[in-house]
């Protein structure tokens, strides 16, 4: 029942977050199905970490101070949480490859988003971290870290795919 189970996880948060930023769904007919919209995707995705956990502390622990453009702080533990959200964005791969950290301003200064959009990007990732560690914290747990895809549809951003899902 693993993707059961996701499809309802991401449905009741695109449900949630509805009022932050429009998304791709339309219906959840079935605990194993949900309907959208058709997005013109932007190729990155927007990892937003809370915690120095993962792959970020594993390039933290082999002596980097910066991720994907991101300046992180001297003497931090693993697991330790960050005094602000970051974004560290990542290409999205073609199917097959792996999804690549990439900074800001290579995501600009190769035209992969215009910046007004990308300004748009991080406010609505951030927003959706903020209401997802909320919601997390309700049930006494917390959101370290999630990744947001985001599309256009008739000019305006959707968020798409699932969110605040558990890695599997």
């Amino acid at each position: 029942y693993k993707g059961q189970v996701l499809n309802q996880i991401a449905s009741k948060f695109l449900y949630a977050t509805a009022d932050i930023v429009p998304n791709w769904k339309i219906a959840s007919p079935d605990p194993m199905v949900t309907i959208g919209h058709k997005c013109e995707t932007f190729p990155v995705e927007m990892i937003v970490r809370g915690y120095l956990t993962g792959s970020s502390w594993r390039t933290y622990k082999s002596g980097a101070r910066e991720i994907c453009g991101v300046s992180i702080p001297d003497n931090m533990r693993e697991h330790q949480k960050f005094e602000q959200p970051i974004i560290t964005p990542t290409t999205k791969a073609e199917q097959g490859l792996h999804d690549e950290d990439i900074s800001r301003e290579d995501i600009l200064k190769k035209g992969l988003i215009s910046e007004e959009d990308y300004v748009q990007l991080e406010k609505f990732a951030l927003q959706l971290f903020q209401r997802g560690s909320e919601m997390a914290a309700k049930q006494g747990l917390i959101l370290v870290d999630t990744k947001y895809e985001f599309g256009k549809k008739d000019g305006q951003i959707d968020l798409i795919d699932e969110i605040h899902t558990p890695d599997s």
